[in-house]
């Protein structure tokens, strides 16, 4: 018998991936709306950066100048020490670039299970193996897998539908019980916040790790189906399905296979004014409006960058010196960003319809040459 036909896409070779864009060096005449900004209003929050930065020998000596610089000369040193670079594809041109928003959000809870509180914030599961490909081969580094044992085997952990559904090992491992599941899903999006408990206490939530699946937005799922428009798919527009449709909820938030686990990193005894930001990729607090998730594989993480973009749902320009603080499991790109509006439901809502283009210029010690690829 002659053997079967190949089936399309099964042995036909994979089209080449796209060439990587390059960085093309630029000048400070380039960033639109570079000598408007109030540059000083970013630099604690470089300097906090450099505590990091100068282990790294591309950042040693810039980072040892700017400890001895004197106050309210930040434009100065940015200009006489670092350099603008943008990332390029094959036509010189920067690739599309799209930036969205993030918060810290408040919720109600308590550390016990009872009405209204029966919706759980787990810590790690026992049962959660992670894997550094990077151990395995070098040109993986920083890239992680998630899953479990399962005999002799591992496998991906399990989904958010299995997680509710009670799988996995999380008995134990409930931190605090809120009273919101909309509100705990849109926690696991943001990746930090807070908690007001019945006792008064707030406690402070950060990121500890995640099942491994993608996420997948609810919001454009509900684009997709007809039931919102475009326009309508914000925080605000899902939270109002939400209420409108309590008994579709569960299938609805179980189509974004990611979950979140959490760790606490502070408590106040009063309404958590008190807390620092929240800690970022590198460790450090985050600042409101200075604070940019990227993806480290194309924006090395802890560096100085130049925003060109737009508030949201608006034309007016947003422009502004950002640090590379934090990473996020939806930002993938050389023009992916994730803007930080800080804490309370005025940054909620300026997260929530924060949907732009733009671009994000890195700024690289000049001593320094080339940025890594």
């Amino acid at each position: 018998m002659p053997p079967a036909p190949c089936a399309p896409c099964v042995c036909e070779k994979p089209p080449e991936p796209a060439p990587k864009p390059v960085w093309r060096r630029g000048d400070w005449s380039q960033l639109p709306g570079w000598q408007a900004d109030v540059h000083d209003d970013a630099w604690k929050a470089f300097l906090a950066s450099c505590s990091a930065l100068k282990r790294q020998t591309a950042w040693r000596a810039a980072c040892e100048t700017a400890e001895r610089q004197p106050a309210g000369t930040a434009r100065a040193y940015f200009e006489g020490n670092l350099t603008p670079w943008r990332r390029v594809d094959q036509t010189g041109a920067p690739p599309a670039g799209l930036l969205t928003g993030y918060y810290e959000p408040l919720l109600t809870g308590s550390r016990s299970r009872r009405a209204p509180f029966v919706h759980a914030i787990y810590g790690v599961p026992d049962d959660l193996l992670t894997i550094d490909l990077g151990d395995v081969r070098p040109d993986l580094k920083g890239q992680r897998l998630r899953g479990r044992i399962e005999g002799r085997r591992v496998v991906p952990y399990f989904t958010r539908a299995e997680l509710e559904a009670g799988r996995g090992a999380l008995g134990g491992r409930e931190l605090l019980f809120v009273d919101d599941p909309v509100d705990l899903f849109f926690l696991m999006i943001q990746g930090s916040g807070r908690v007001r408990l019945d006792n008064g206490q707030t406690v402070r939530l950060n990121y500890a790790d995640q099942n491994g699946h993608p996420y997948r937005s609810i919001g454009r799922l509900l684009v997709e189906r007809g039931e919102m428009k475009l326009e309508q798919a914000s925080m605000q527009g899902i939270k109002g399905w939400a209420r409108a449709n309590p008994g579709r909820l569960g299938e609805l938030l179980n189509a974004n296979p990611s979950y979140v686990f959490f760790r606490e990193t502070g408590t106040s005894t009063g309404p958590g004014t008190d807390l620092p930001g929240p800690l970022g990729a590198q460790g450090l607090p985050l600042t409101a409006g200075r604070s940019l998730a990227v993806d480290p594989s194309f924006i090395p993480l802890g560096s100085p960058v130049w925003l060109a973009t737009t508030w949201p749902n608006a034309t007016r320009p947003l422009e502004r010196l950002m640090l590379a603080q934090d990473t996020g499991g939806a930002i993938r790109g050389p023009n992916r960003g994730d803007f930080f509006w800080g804490f309370g439901d005025e940054a909620g809502r300026e997260a929530g319809r924060m949907r732009q283009a733009g671009e994000i210029w890195l700024l690289w010690p000049t001593a320094a040459g080339e940025p890594p690829p």
